[in-house]
């Protein structure tokens, strides 16, 4: 591995940053932390290159991918691996919002919008926001649906959206509502 560092608006200036990719049943993530926490999930592992990074970032990086690990062979219900996500104040308020969603749940964008005090009329921001997640997966921006039921944009695709959903047995899944067109 090697040492990667990155420019932030941050104080700090720079960070280095730890890296690496990690195999699951729904493809190679490119997953990379900082020092403050994981600050990034590809679902296109190119993106991220190895690195090693400094001691800090790789203790999150090593705790990160461990909790992803647990999480495919169904031993983790809930990530609590420290978060260094960087984005609008809106995108913040939604992301936090998404990681309050229960494991096997879903949401429809319009729910998301109102946890967050907007109006369910909102959900195009809400799902806006969902697509620019650095994290998917651990921030479970997977478990928000249409608000007609069925799975709408996801960064991974919706194969890899559906493999999540069907690994944590949401009740959407298991009532069929999702896929009504698969079945006529």
């Amino acid at each position: 591995m090697r040492r990667k560092t990155r420019k932030t608006s941050d104080p700090e200036q720079e960070r280095t940053l730890a890296a690496a990719r990690v195999n699951t049943p729904i493809g190679t993530l490119g997953v990379a932390a900082t020092s403050r926490g994981l600050w990034r999930i590809e679902f296109d592992a190119r993106r991220i290159r190895p690195a090693r990074g400094d001691a800090e970032a790789q203790a999150h990086l090593a705790v990160a991918v461990k909790q992803l690990q647990e999480y495919f062979s169904g031993r983790r219900k809930k990530f609590d691996v420290p978060l260094d996500l960087q984005g609008t104040p809106h995108q913040l308020r939604i992301w936090q919002a998404l990681c309050a969603i229960p494991y096997g749940e879903t949401l429809t964008y319009g729910e998301l919008a109102r946890r967050v005090g907007l109006p369910t009329s909102a959900a195009r921001a809400a799902g806006r926001a969902c697509a620019t997640n650095p994290a998917p997966v651990v921030v479970p921006c997977h478990r928000v649906i249409g608000g007609d039921g069925k799975l709408h944009g996801f960064g991974g695709g919706l194969p890899r959206k559906e493999a999540l959903l069907e690994l944590e047995g949401s009740k959407a899944v298991r009532q069929g509502k999702l896929f009504e067109e698969k079945v006529k």
